[in-house]
């Protein structure tokens, strides 16, 4: 008797996102400047189509966040620019604030992800 397990595999695209120069920032410098980036993130038509669809998930971490998008490689690509354009005024107001983005792709686990979309708080 065998048993055989179906492994899963889904393609998904991640836009990187951290503020640059954030360790040089006062404490209430680091939280100002991450409040500013989650209001810009949310604010972008890729992450809200996305988010309506449940084909993304936003992953803290500490300097920035990792957007993990399951719908086409244009989107967090599209986020990336939308997030510029929002920030630019912005980032001129807080010194040191830009942000540094990179989209990666690749094939993913979703029950991976799923599981750890319950442990990080929006």
């Amino acid at each position: 008797m065998s048993v055989k397990k179906e492994i899963q595999l889904e393609i998904a695209h991640v836009l990187f996102i951290d503020i640059v120069g954030y360790s040089k920032l006062s404490i209430s410098g680091q939280h100002a400047a991450i409040e500013e980036l989650n209001q810009i993130v949310r604010a972008t038509e890729q992450f809200q189509r996305a988010g309506a669809a449940n084909r993304l998930i936003r992953i803290p971490t500490g300097d920035g966040m990792a957007l993990v998008f399951y719908t086409s490689l244009e989107a967090p690509a599209q986020c990336a620019v939308e997030i510029s354009c929002a920030a630019l005024p912005k980032t001129r107001r807080l010194a040191g604030a830009e942000q540094h983005k990179a989209v990666g792709f690749g094939a993913i686990f979703p029950r991976y992800f799923a599981a750890l979309k319950q442990l990080t708080p929006e």
